[in-house]
């Protein structure tokens, strides 16, 4: 592992269910790269999942995102869609969160797993940009995380947002990377 603070690969919402949204075919496979350089230089991985029970007991009337979706009945811990996208290959080694919010540290143990592997940096990527990867680097920088986004790890539906979370916004508290540019730091 690189010198420098303990480091864990933190993805995000690469659910069937999610990615069926986004347009960017090559994400998987720039995920499969960044995945692959992560196992070899024996970084952690950490997948968080949005899912919900049988019912969605978590999801209030009054949260607009998420009442739509229990609406639909999707996104329900049951459901095949919403496990990890089959082609990223979760191993046993690592770990899968479920968490029951837009960010991945609420109503989900992410930051007790980190805390106890004694994770001090994350390099985030997942979807949406404007979703899951901002509300994630907002709390994980107020909870003095060091953090790497990569940049073409993550997708939006609005590109113009992808752009300017990644190019204005998340470098106030993150370093934002390539992929390519990530891996050749390892």
């Amino acid at each position: 592992m690189p010198a420098g603070p303990r480091t864990a690969l933190l993805l995000m919402d690469l659910q069937e269910a999610i990615l069926q949204n986004y347009p960017d075919e090559g994400l998987l496979d720039r995920i499969r790269t960044a995945l692959a350089a992560a196992r070899r230089a024996g970084l952690p991985v950490v997948w968080v999942r949005v899912c919900f029970r049988p019912g969605y007991p978590e999801v209030s009337p009054r949260n607009m995102m998420f009442s739509s979706i229990r609406q639909t009945g999707r996104l329900r811990e049951d459901d095949p869609k919403s496990a990890i996208h089959p082609s990223l290959e979760v191993q046993p080694q690592d770990v899968v969160v479920t968490k029951r919010r837009v960010g991945a540290f609420a109503g989900s143990d992410l930051d007790v797993v980190l805390r106890a592997a004694g994770i001090e940096a994350l390099v985030l990527a997942g979807v949406a940009t404007s979703g899951v990867v901002l509300s994630t680097v907002r709390l994980a920088a107020d909870m003095d995380y060091r953090l790497t986004v990569l940049s073409d790890g993550c997708a939006d539906a609005d590109p113009e947002v992808h752009r300017v979370l990644t190019g204005k916004v998340f470098p106030r508290q993150a370093t934002v990377q390539t992929i390519a540019a990530w891996v050749a730091t390892l």
